[in-house]
């Protein structure tokens, strides 16, 4: 996956997942999708933390920006 996009990464992904749901490929087609499905899911979540981290450098560098939780995660 080397340079691949995120948003080519994700299309690919959701491609995958419609297929799966549609239950029509056989088993060996099926886990070769699922392998690469988990393949595409770390490498999604690896961009959305470097850009997460990226944002919160950003942000710290001003004195009156503060990084705050979005409102859509959860709260432990």
């Amino acid at each position: 996956m080397a340079k691949e996009k995120f948003e080519d990464a994700l299309e690919k992904l959701e491609d995958i997942v419609r297929k799966m749901e549609a239950g029509d490929i056989p088993l060996d087609e099926a886990l070769k999708s699922f392998e690469e499905g988990i393949k595409l899911i770390r490498f999604c979540s690896a961009k959305l933390e470097e850009t997460e981290r990226r944002v919160e450098m950003l942000l710290g560098k001003e004195d009156s920006l503060q990084v705050k939780r979005f409102q859509g995660e959860d709260g432990d």
